[in-house]
């Protein structure tokens, strides 16, 4: 499947006017044609703006990993952004929910999901593309934390991460992104739905579908920065501050208890604690998380 869309403007930044830029050039050098590990995020969208602009959008892959821990809004939303660029989509099905390990959900449970992806994309699409190398979006904040196992993957797979290597934190990325007019430019971040399951709870297709039901009516209620943690009966969700006392106020309360339950849930409880990326991996890896 591909998409095409107007190109990012290759003038936007002269590269001896940005020296962030030009170092994340500089990352491309001896790439012919690339292939992109693409979400849709802000990441792997600048990731993915940068190769276009440098290598041009005949040279660049984006790869777009579809599962059930895909979110069905994600996936669109991903789409949208590549048509933005001008680069061309091709969707890998991947298998991930049948590896025990990752349906164990470990700490490690990343790896496993990022292996599969990697995985297909050297079986499947690197001689069929003839691709030059593979990359994906780690930021220069992602590669020092300590709850990115998938990191592991890459470096196993010999993937690139170009943002990384040039020294681009979050905000740079998001700043490259706000320039370009990329519409991820103040995205939120979106980790896979797994993420919303406490580690050494099954994964399971029944579990991901509820979490997915559950956000996108969230989403339709107006919510846009949220996630609903699976608790068995209880969906557990997580809100900005800003946004804790309308979701607990009627008639707004009575529409999220409805919208979740009409997810297969029997409690909506909503965390005064706000959002806490990261808290369940945070948590078995005994780091406090605030």
């Amino acid at each position: 499947m591909t998409s095409v869309g107007p190109a990012v403007d290759q003038q936007i930044f002269d590269p001896g006017d940005d020296p962030q830029l030009e170092r994340l050039d500089r990352q491309f050098a001896g790439v012919g044609r690339l292939g992109v590990a693409f979400s849709g995020g802000v990441d792997s969208s600048v990731l993915l703006a940068a190769a276009v602009r440098k290598l041009g959008a005949d040279r660049v892959i984006a790869i777009l990993g579809v599962s059930p821990s895909l979110a069905s809004s994600e996936r669109a939303a991903a789409h949208e952004v590549a048509r933005f660029i001008g680069a061309p989509v091709i969707e890998v099905e991947t298998h991930e929910g049948d590896r025990p390990e990752y349906r164990a959900n470990g700490a490690d449970r990343c790896f496993f999901c990022k292996d599969e992806l990697f995985t297909r994309i050297d079986d499947q699409l690197v001689a069929e593309h003839a691709l030059d190398a593979v990359a994906y979006g780690e930021n220069a904040d992602d590669a020092l934390r300590p709850d990115r196992p998938g990191a592991t993957a890459a470096t196993q797979h010999r993937v690139l991460r170009p943002l990384a290597d040039a020294g681009l934190d979050k905000a740079a990325v998001r700043r490259l992104a706000r320039a370009w007019q990329l519409p991820s430019a103040d995205k939120p971040a979106a980790p896979c739905l797994a993420s919303r399951i406490p580690h050494h709870q099954e994964v399971t297709p029944e579990k991901l579908q509820q979490v997915d039901q559950a956000e996108a009516g969230l989403r339709e209620l107006g919510f846009t920065d949220f996630r609903v943690r699976h608790h068995g009966e209880i969906a557990r969700i997580e809100l900005p501050a800003a946004d804790l006392v309308r979701a607990v106020t009627p008639p707004l309360s009575g529409d999220i208890r409805r919208t979740i339950q009409r997810a297969g849930f029997r409690y909506a409880a909503v965390d005064l604690g706000g959002m806490q990326s990261g808290a369940f991996t945070l948590t078995v890896l005994g780091q406090h998380h605030d």
